[in-house]
């Protein structure tokens, strides 16, 4: 793949950088709905919501999990600041399928102290971690 059509790719989260190098697509939910980004794509900002980044290198895709946070796209450089950004090796599969439990109930008991939106993204996030770490499996 010719280096004119990758673009630098950076994810940060609070904790560490995630993530950098040159990428020739990355594809990642956000409000907006599931997008792909490639070189010189307009310019512009969004809101990342919890799902699956897929990073294509020119040795081939690698996928994460990332849980809210925001993207900046130019036109040679996109940086995402994420909440949380997971590998795949990095996910307790058992522990996101309890909180995936946990969270269906909340929903399930849905008194009206319940935060809805709250346990949705909960929710979200678990469902998140275990596609991706069941994908590792196969």
């Amino acid at each position: 793949m010719a280096d004119d059509k990758l673009f630098r790719l950076e994810i940060i989260s609070p904790d560490r950088v995630f993530y950098q190098g040159d990428a020739a697509m990355v594809e990642l939910t956000t409000s907006e709905g599931d997008v792909g980004i490639y070189k010189n794509h307009i310019p512009m900002t969004m809101i990342v919501v919890p799902g699956i980044v897929t990073i294509t290198e020119e040795e081939g895709q690698k996928k994460a999990a990332l849980h809210s946070g925001f993207i900046e796209v130019l036109q040679d450089k996109v940086t995402i600041l994420a909440e949380l950004a997971e590998w795949p090796d990095e996910i307790d599969l058992n522990r996101a399928e309890e909180a995936r439990v946990r969270a269906q109930r909340r929903l399930e008991t849905a008194d009206s102290s319940m935060n809805m939106i709250r346990a949705n993204m909960a929710l979200r996030k678990a469902l998140v971690r275990i596609e991706l770490a069941e994908g590792k499996q196969k």
